[in-house]
Parts: C-alpha cells; structure tokens; sequence
C-alpha cells in the first residue's frame, strides 16, 4: 500500500460512501449545504483520504434512506485497521492482547526514544514563532468574521443546530441481559475489550465486557463466510453462545454473539472454528484483567 492510500477497509468504506452520495443524487455542494460539513471534507471522505466521523456518515444514511449499521461497522474496521497498521518484525508470531479502550481506534503508543538521535531544539527559531503567532491571529479572525456573518445572515438561511440526543443508559442489567443483543439492549454502546486475538487465517477476535450491564460476548470480523466464533463462560446455563458469519455483508463487517453473565474473576474463553476445517484457536480473559490492566 503506498502511502496516503487508504487500508482495504477504508477504501471499502470509502466506495460505500461514494454508492450513498449517489443515491442522494446531491453533488459535493449539495451535499455540503444539506450537512453539517464541508465540501472539501466530503471530497476527502468519499476519495478515502480521511476516515469521516461518525457523525458524518449517519448524516449521509440519512439523506440516503439506508440504515447507518453496515457503513459504522465499516469505519470501525477501518480505524483499527488504521492504527494495527504497523510493519511487524519477520517471524513474529500472531498479535494478541489485551485493552481496555471502549469502541474506536486504541490509544496512541508513546513514541519511543531512539538511542543515538538529536533530540528536537527547546525552542523553534525566531522566523518559526512569528509564522506561528501570524497563523493563530489569521485563524481567529477567521473565526470572529464567521461568526459576525453567521449572526447577521437572515432567518431563511440559518440552520439550526440538532438537539442533542439525551444520553440512554442500557436497558437491561446482569441477569436481565442474558441471551439478549449487545447492540439492541445498549450494553454495546461503550464496552471494554478484554482480550483480543488475530487467528491463522487474518480474522479478529475480540472478548467485549460491559460493566454497567455485567455481561460479556465476543464480535468477530475479517473473517471468511461460513466462520465461526463461540465464547464460554464459566459452567452455567446460558454461558455459551455462538455466532457464525452467513452473508458477504457480514464477512466485510463483523458479527457477534448474544451475552452471557460475566461475574468478576471467572474465566471467559473464546473459540475460532474456521470453515477451511483449520485447527480451532481459543484464549481467554476474565474482568479482572481490564482492572489490572488500568491499575
């Protein structure tokens, strides 16, 4: 991949987008003026030189009329595959690890010190801080202006700002939760990741645990049509589940089993089954693991 070009999962997300506009029907203008952003943001996000927020592509499936689902779950691909996208050293073995960073990109990893390198000047050169100070007084009168214009624009061409939708917690707990959708009960909304596994074959597998809803599945994605993930918990009824990739809509996306109650300190184990008939990879985390982890 050169560089500048987007990942696989981007330029896939970025083609999405691009069928999506032309739904619409609207061009790069139009489309500025029908949302809350630029043309020359929507110019870099539909040619994948930017992965757009998330904001931005449910205002595109609106315009649309087509679910949000599949082009989100595309650009969660696509901001992990962003930040995993570092060269490994030859012959190092399958990534695993554990996080405890909710849905989005993980965090940075502090760059390192490289034995040998001049360290960077304490302060830039006088030429450098006058071209700095310059470009914060331009851009405040960027701001100032914008927002005199803004004011004083007539009532017709005014767009009002969206309410903000009030923050909804997850609408079962614990018990309640069990054999039920991590998406559709909000125990999905921020979760932690416990464990997560690349397999043989270049599929993910990630163990997800929600605190405030108690339960734990797992969510697989880069895999093939026809695999399949399990996760187990403990020994009680209603602790194993499995999901199996069916459509090619869910091989680009990912999916997810139901949830089972994870109490602290019980093991939780997840299983890949490959449809090539492969060995079948486990490994598996427990709730204490983020807590450790943070500590």
């Amino acid at each position: 991949m050169t560089a500048g070009a987007p990942s696989p999962p981007g330029a896939r997300l970025a083609a999405v987008l691009q069928q999506l506009r032309q739904r619409t029907g609207l061009s790069l203008t139009q489309l500025a003026h029908a949302t809350t952003y630029s043309r020359s943001s929507w110019e870099r996000y539909l040619n994948g030189k930017s992965l757009p927020p998330r904001s931005a592509v449910k205002e595109l499936c609106h315009l649309a009329d087509e679910p949000a689902d599949h082009a989100l779950a595309l650009l969660d691909i696509a901001r992990t595959s962003r930040t995993d996208n570092t060269p490994s050293a030859p012959g190092a073995p399958a990534r695993q690890r554990t996080a405890t960073g909710a849905d989005g990109p993980p965090p940075a990893v502090a760059s390192a010190t490289v034995p040998g390198a001049t360290p960077p000047p304490a302060t830039a050169p006088t030429g450098h801080r006058r071209a700095h100070v310059v470009t914060a007084l331009a851009s405040t009168c960027a701001v100032v202006l914008g927002t005199l214009v803004l004011v004083n624009l007539p009532p017709a061409h005014r767009k009002e700002a969206a309410p903000s939708p009030s923050a909804a917690g997850p609408l079962c707990r614990r018990t309640a939760c069990r054999d039920k959708d991590p998406i559709t009960t909000r125990c999905g909304a921020e979760p932690l990741t416990l464990a997560e596994h690349e397999t043989a074959t270049g599929a993910w597998i990630q163990i997800r645990y929600s605190r405030e809803c108690g339960t734990s599945w797992a969510r697989m994605w880069g895999a093939a049509v026809g695999d399949r993930v399990e996760i187990t918990t403990g020994d009680r009824p209603g602790s194993h589940h499995s999901a199996r990739v069916t459509t090619r809509k869910e091989a680009d996306t990912y999916v997810h089993t139901l949830m089972s109650v994870l109490t602290p300190g019980i093991p939780v184990r997840a299983c890949f089954t490959p449809v090539t008939g492969g060995a079948q990879e486990c490994f598996q985390a427990s709730s204490t693991d983020e807590a450790d982890s943070a500590g």
